[in-house]
């Protein structure tokens, strides 16, 4: 817990921060986009893909895919003649890159990596996913969302007259 007054004295339940192993999470995401495919012919066989394997809905825009591999890794080296790994960008924008690593930052803090199969399926089941594999790109089947008409604002509480 990290939060502060202005002078400086210390919040006892102040927002719980963490560092981001920014450089770990990108090379894992290279890593996944790297995965081979199986085949058509594979997968009729029951084959599956592999762990991490990055599933991409077939509406994703050409932006978004450039903005999702818009840096490399190189070795640099630094001034005392020292080999140094640094990403650097290829592109100004990589939003869809730094969402990535920050998304799989979030789902390791959550534990997500340390969760069973049988966590997976009840999680599916709670989403109403009837075949995860049928669906590789992840677009769940949503019911669709009922019009509720015009809501009134609660943010001051639904009970009136407390004013």
């Amino acid at each position: 817990f990290v939060d502060a007054t202005e002078g400086g004295k210390r919040l006892r339940r102040g927002a719980r921060l963490w560092t981001v192993a920014v450089s770990t999470f990108k090379a894992e995401t290279y890593r996944f986009l790297r995965l081979d495919r199986p085949t058509e012919e594979d997968l009729a066989e029951g084959a599956a893909f592999p762990p991490g394997s990055v599933h991409l809905p077939h509406w994703v825009e050409n932006e978004w895919l450039k903005q999702f591999v818009a840096e490399q890794l190189v070795t640099v080296r630094t001034k005392r003649g020292f080999a140094r790994l640094e990403w650097q960008k290829l592109r100004e924008r990589n939003e869809a890159l730094d969402c990535r690593v920050y998304a799989r930052a979030a789902a390791w803090i959550a534990g997500a990596d340390r969760w069973t199969d049988e966590k997976w399926r009840d999680l599916e089941d709670q989403l109403g996913v009837d075949d995860a594999s049928a669906d590789p790109a992840g677009q769940i089947n949503r019911q669709a969302q009922t019009s509720q008409g015009k809501r009134r604002s609660d943010w001051l509480g639904r009970r009136g007259g407390w004013f």
